[in-house]
């Protein structure tokens, strides 16, 4: 049985857990489970704090684990990126009042508040740079105001959070983060593993991709095809109305609307959009 790490708060684990599900896994239904033996598909799941999934997985006490790749990359950890998962996207970045930095040069001298103080002290050793990292738990966009720092370097979604301590972002992102499947580096790839993965591929394939089915004359199926390419070719089918064709592909659920635009525009009619629940490619 595979033994897999997930976030047990927040965002991050409603995100994975609702992952999970569409991958056919049973998940937990009170938040006080610890762990959930889904004997059904050899999986046992551990929850855990979302910061110490990367230490677990690396010491290779447990299989693989869900966590952030900023969290993966604080760790220091013998864990590697399996694959992304397509949620809780970020930036990571350097931020401090007006005046006091531009650019990660400036930083020398400087004290730097971080939650992921080996993610940073990395990064500036990489450039060279000496500064004082200050790290703290929890939230640190008042460091500054407090005088603990000068600048302070955090995950950034909306950035709405600094603006109200009056800090502003500079510089180029020290990492863009987002939800990650993890596994130790130096351990072979098990069938278990891989058919873990296979199942979690199938549901980012099926929230990034929508099927569209529409009926187009034969003489510009090409010319329609070259709009809805699908991921291999799309599905060509006669229909009974002589001279019209229906076309099946898969596009891109970001920009379908465009999509539908182009082939309307091109003849096609009865253009319809489904969800897709699962897939394997």
């Amino acid at each position: 049985m595979i033994r897999i790490a997930v976030p047990n708060k927040g965002s991050l684990a409603e995100a994975s857990a609702a992952m999970l599900k569409e991958a056919g896994y049973t998940t937990r239904r009170d938040a006080k489970e610890l762990v959930l033996a889904d004997t059904e598909h050899g999986v046992e799941f551990f929850y855990l704090r979302p910061r110490d999934i990367a230490v677990y997985v690396g010491s290779g006490t447990l299989d693989a684990g869900i966590t952030g790749r900023d969290l993966l990359k604080d760790s220091g950890n013998g864990a590697v990126e399996v694959m992304s998962l397509g949620f809780a996207a970020s930036t990571f970045r350097f931020a401090a009042r007006p005046g006091t930095a531009t650019c990660v040069a400036d930083l020398a001298g400087q004290r730097v508040a971080t939650s992921y103080a080996r993610l940073v002290q990395d990064y500036l050793a990489a450039r060279d740079v000496k500064a004082q990292v200050v790290r703290l738990d929890g939230a640190v966009e008042t460091a500054i105001t407090l005088g603990v720092a000068d600048v302070i370097a955090d995950v950034v979604e909306t950035g709405t959070t600094l603006r109200m301590q009056g800090l502003d972002v500079f510089g180029e992102p020290l990492l863009r983060s987002e939800a990650l499947l993890i596994a130790r580096a130096d351990t072979e790839r098990t069938v278990e593993l891989e058919l873990v993965t296979h199942r979690l591929q199938g549901v980012v394939t099926a929230r990034t991709y929508v099927m569209m089915d529409y009926d187009v004359r034969a003489e510009l199926v090409e010319e329609a095809c070259t709009i809805t390419p699908g991921l291999e070719s799309p599905t060509v089918s006669p229909l009974h109305r002589e001279g019209w064709v229906a076309v099946r592909a898969m596009v891109p659920r970001k920009g379908m609307n465009a999509v539908m635009d182009r082939l309307y525009s091109l003849g096609a009619r009865g253009i319809l959009v489904t969800d897709i629940a699962a897939c394997r490619l």
